[in-house]
């Protein structure tokens, strides 16, 4: 009887092993489904009645306005210190008059869609995940559920829709308020000639810039809100579970967009 339940037990320890390895790829493709299926029922309540404009605008206070501090904060020292570092390292070869092309370019196809996203989930991302987890663990979304409300429809399409619409608003007022800081700096500080510096600006700049720094916009509000909204949707474990759903969000968040900036940036570099 011992010969024969030693095969048995060796494939039930095989079968154990095999588990534990494939655990961590199990678990990353089961978060991945979650996060696609919610957000598919959210997107598809986006365009059914009824349209609850006061959360929508609720939520665009919220991550839009709420927001232009910190976003214009970061912006003005990105630009000045952008434009410090470009002044000195093209000075000694006379090409200096290109800080202001530079400055643009990096503002709108890079930095601004990115820092500016970042900045968003730092603040609102991670204020979403929170909320909701809250709302979980408390058995508010469940209240909701009894009351014959979709809580996608009521608590995450509003999130998601006002993340994409404010995002592109952000990263424009966040190019701006980087571009005037890098005119401190280059022009009022460091001597830069005034109308070198805009005439670059004007022939350097193309459409395509502007449209990769919105397309990055868009795509990275979308993320930021469909990602932080699944972690806080599905939060469970009380106040901990709350906190760590928080911090996956924004880590989660944070990666998706560094991700999605490298994939937008190799389709739109051609055109």
């Amino acid at each position: 009887m011992a010969e024969a339940s030693q095969p048995s037990t060796d494939t039930e320890q095989d079968d154990s092993l095999l588990r534990r390895l494939l655990s961590p790829v199990t678990h990353a493709l089961d978060q991945i489904g979650r996060l696609l299926i919610l957000t598919g029922r959210t997107l598809a309540w986006l365009v059914r009645p009824p349209y609850r404009f006061s959360q929508l605008f609720a939520a665009m206070d919220f991550i839009g306005v709420q927001s232009i501090f910190i976003v214009s904060l970061t912006g003005i020292f990105s630009g000045m210190v952008l434009a410090l570092q470009l002044t000195y390292s093209l000075r000694p070869y006379g090409a200096e008059g290109l800080v202001g092309r530079l400055v643009a370019l990096s503002l709108l196809r890079e930095m601004a869609p990115v820092f500016a996203s970042l900045m968003i989930t730092a603040r609102a991302g991670s204020a979403m995940a929170a909320e909701l987890g809250n709302m979980r663990v408390t058995e508010q979304i469940d209240a909701i559920k009894t009351m014959a409300v979709s809580p996608e429809q009521y608590l995450l399409a509003p999130r998601l829709l006002a993340a994409v619409l404010v995002s592109p608003m952000l990263m424009v007022l966040f190019t701006s308020v980087g571009m005037a800081g890098a005119y401190l700096v280059a022009v009022e500080s460091l001597g830069v000639d005034l109308g070198m510096f805009l005439a670059r600006i004007e022939d350097g700049v193309r459409g395509v810039d502007y449209s990769m720094g919105l397309v990055k916009s868009v795509v990275f509000g979308f993320l930021i809100s469909a990602i932080s909204c699944n972690q806080g949707f599905y939060a469970s474990g009380g106040a901990k579970g709350v906190g760590e759903a928080t911090t996956r969000a924004v880590v989660q968040s944070a990666v998706a967009i560094l991700i999605a900036n490298y994939l937008i940036t190799s389709l739109m570099t051609d055109f």
